[in-house]
């Protein structure tokens, strides 16, 4: 689990994009750190079996192990140390795999943070067992799935600073899943209202780990997103390919009996009852892409909001209790040109309102 590889990173927005050429390099079967596609890697496995890791496009990487002790295949970010969580902005990772572990393994988001010390897991699926064991301090209901969050300690043993004692914090997910969005910020932003402090920020990786065991793991999709807006405030709007535009809701026009701004949790629009909505034009050029809201319920009921284009509904965002959270719907097919985006409440069953907060456009 050691990673002491170093990168210092400026940055308050990006978006890494999965659909540009393919970038392979051949298997890699000893342990190594480094910088790929724009991605941050890392393979490492201890004595005993066998293991090899391929790096893809982007975040993308498979692996492949064989009667191990541990080990471990990441790719993603690397910070140097100075800011916190809250300074970088709104992590989110959007990712897909083919996980086929046997025997003890995960999937999910890996990495550290320094002052405090503490090694952290974001755990969407796993093999024979169930990490990390022992009691729950909590759950964060999140990404249209639920959590059980841990603490657990570890004493004299490897870290990204060498042996010493430190914390681990871990949210579990009560069902497995193997592709979507998790909300790495919200995951933070729970943990510190259980009194787990987060330090600055060293890594945030997907991880496919394997201990005792044998397997394999084809990360088809790894995108990282880092928004440093999403505090409120305006978000930067980038052009190009492999960008995105982002805009908030009470920059849109707000129509319905009951739809109006807010403050809090964050700076934007609440909508109360059906047909409540936000709605702007969009100029398309390409007739795909993929949409991110940030929202949230005002309770522990799942909230919905319909994402419509030039009048057809074309995909719902779910936000499961009142931690804002990203929601990701991908490869939307759409008209091109001007086209009326509208986000809009249509199941409300008098038991849950959404607040919306931004939207995103991949």
């Amino acid at each position: 689990m050691k990673s002491k590889n170093k990168k210092v990173i400026y940055a308050f927005l990006f978006c890494f994009a999965l659909f540009v050429s393919p970038i392979i390099v051949s298997a890699i079967t000893s342990n190594e750190i480094g910088t790929h596609d724009g991605y941050d890697y890392e393979f490492w496995k201890d004595q005993g079996g066998s293991g090899s890791m391929t790096l893809g496009s982007g975040g993308t990487f498979s692996g492949e192990w064989s009667n191990v002790n541990n080990i471990l295949f990441r790719k993603g970010q690397k910070f140097d140390e100075t800011q916190t969580h809250q300074q970088l902005g709104n992590i989110s990772i959007n990712y897909g795999a083919n996980y086929q572990p046997d025997g003890s393994s995960y999937l999910g988001v890996y990495g550290w943070t320094t002052d405090p010390l503490i090694e952290y897991y974001i755990i969407d699926s796993w093999g024979t067992w169930r990490p990390p064991g022992g009691t729950s301090k909590g759950t964060i209901t999140v990404d249209g799935g639920t959590y059980e969050i841990y603490e657990t300690t570890r004493t004299n043993q490897p870290s990204i600073i060498g042996d010493t004692t430190f914390q681990q914090y871990w949210s579990v997910r009560t069902s497995k899943r193997t592709s979507g969005t998790i909300s790495v910020s919200e995951h933070f932003n729970a943990w510190e209202s259980l009194g787990m402090p987060m330090g600055n920020m060293y890594e945030v990786a997907t991880v496919v780990e394997g201990w005792q065991s044998s397997g394999s793991a084809d990360v088809y999709s790894n995108t990282l997103t880092i928004d440093s807006s999403s505090g409120g405030g305006t978000p930067p709007v980038n052009g190009g390919g492999g960008s995105s535009t982002v805009v908030q809701a009470e920059d849109m026009s707000i129509n319905g009996p009951w739809a109006h701004q807010i403050s809090s949790p964050f700076d934007g629009v609440v909508l109360y009852g059906n047909d409540d909505r936000v709605s702007y034009s969009q100029y398309f050029a390409n007739d795909t892409h993929s949409f991110s809201l940030r929202g949230a319920s005002n309770n522990n009921n799942l909230a919905r909001v319909d994402l419509r284009i030039g009048g057809q509904t074309v995909g719902t965002f779910y936000f499961g209790d009142n931690y804002p959270a990203v929601y990701t719907i991908d490869n939307v097919q759409h008209g091109t040109g001007n086209q009326e985006i509208e986000l809009i409440l249509t199941a409300n069953d008098g038991n849950w309102d959404a607040y919306v907060d931004y939207l995103e456009i991949h």
